[in-house]
């Protein structure tokens, strides 16, 4: 099985490895912002807390959840390990730079992946580690269950008016949105889907993804923030 193993080291191998963890991750993202919208439902936070608590407590989620963690981080490794070879490549200039024909997207796909990475690290530790590993959640009970949750949503209603984490988040999923901006074409077009007919509609799809799901995402602080 070396061969396997000589492919997946390689530098087609890594961007395949990037490409693939990084669809999985796109497909992640829209799931995510699906659930999170509940936070704007207008019920005191019961819907939301209902979601977390299955989202947290079911067996097989749990389980996806840490193949979730493992493709973050492989997709994180690999987009540093291509970024340095890319780098370590160029160790001649061109006499004539073509920077300006590359977006600003695509030159600093590793520093908007870390950006990212970082806002991520927040939003787990804010979120998702207080409601997974302490008990500094309150306990709630809803009519038509027999079981009490934690009330995550208070949590989400204290952090977003906080003007300090607003302003991380609205960096963080600006950093998102030029990321997406490359990375979704990238992808395909490393998996080799391109065709003159469907790779402009791709491109199109890509760039309109890019925009939305951090708008959306963005939404849910700035609601609480300014309206709630």
């Amino acid at each position: 099985m070396s061969w396997v193993s000589n492919f997946l080291t390689s530098s087609l191998g890594k961007k395949l490895i990037m490409s693939l963890t990084g669809l999985f991750l796109i497909i992640f993202l829209a799931v995510h912002l699906a659930g999170n919208l509940q936070l704007l439902a207008g019920d005191d936070g019961e819907a939301f807390n209902v979601y977390a608590h299955f989202m947290t407590t079911n067996g097989l989620i749990t389980f996806l959840s840490y193949g979730l963690y493992f493709f973050i981080l492989l997709h994180i490794v690999q987009g540093i390990l291509i970024s340095l070879s890319n780098r370590g490549a160029r160790k001649v200039k061109y006499a004539v730079s073509n920077r300006k024909s590359n977006s600003f997207a695509s030159r600093q796909m590793m520093l908007l992946g870390l950006l990212v990475f970082f806002f991520l690290a927040v939003h787990m530790g804010d979120f998702w580690y207080k409601m997974k590993f302490t008990d500094e959640l309150s306990m709630v009970t809803y009519s038509g269950y027999d079981y009490a949750v934690k009330d995550l949503y208070a949590r989400v209603d204290a952090a977003f008016n906080e003007w300090w984490i607003v302003a991380i988040y609205m960096l963080g999923l600006l950093a998102l949105a030029f990321h997406l901006w490359h990375g979704f074409q990238s992808a395909f077009q490393t998996l080799g889907l391109n065709h003159k007919k469907y790779t402009p509609l791709i491109d199109n799809l890509g760039k309109i993804y890019s925009v939305l799901i951090p708008i959306g995402f963005a939404i849910i602080p700035l609601y609480f923030f300014f309206v709630k």
